[in-house]
């Protein structure tokens, strides 16, 4: 549904190992004075991060941005809740979703676009162990299938 066509920051490797991402959404982050700084410095980690859904709002949460160095006291809490920005369709059609058991909103990137920062939100179902492992077989034969093809173009 979101097309990102912005300078990329941050990037949640795990969402996709995790979660089997189903659809994807874009929204605007709520920021205070200086976190748009750090984000553009590229100090932003979303690694344990998620979306909560708490009064038809969207909020990110534990994502961590760091402080900025110039900010003295105009520094911000790092892992402080921020608000995200989605049109009311796309949060009705969320809050449905995540109703379902097993569904999670999940950042998967942060992506400054227009000047603006801007997250990649995964609506995303529980991988269980056994799919992750099959994924990542997956993920080898196909290296193997390419490792082989490149040595054959070679001899």
């Amino acid at each position: 549904m979101a097309g990102n066509s912005g300078r990329v920051i941050a990037q949640n490797k795990k969402a996709r190992h995790d979660y089997f991402i189903e659809e994807t959404f874009e929204a605007g982050i709520v920021l205070q004075g200086t976190e748009i700084k750090s984000i553009r410095a590229a100090r932003i980690q979303l690694k344990d991060s998620f979306a909560r859904i708490h009064n038809g709002e969207v909020y990110l949460h534990n994502a961590h941005i760091s402080t900025y160095e110039q900010g003295n006291r105009y520094n911000h809490d790092p892992l402080r809740t921020r608000k995200l920005l989605l049109h009311k369709k796309e949060i009705s059609k969320l809050i449905g979703a995540t109703k379902e058991k097993g569904y999670s909103l999940v950042p998967l990137k942060v992506y400054i676009k227009n000047g603006f920062a801007k997250v990649l939100i995964g609506l995303g179902k529980g991988k269980k162990k056994h799919d992750k492992r099959e994924a990542l077989k997956r993920k080898d034969a196909k290296r193997e299938v390419e490792r082989a093809f490149r040595e054959r173009q070679k001899g």
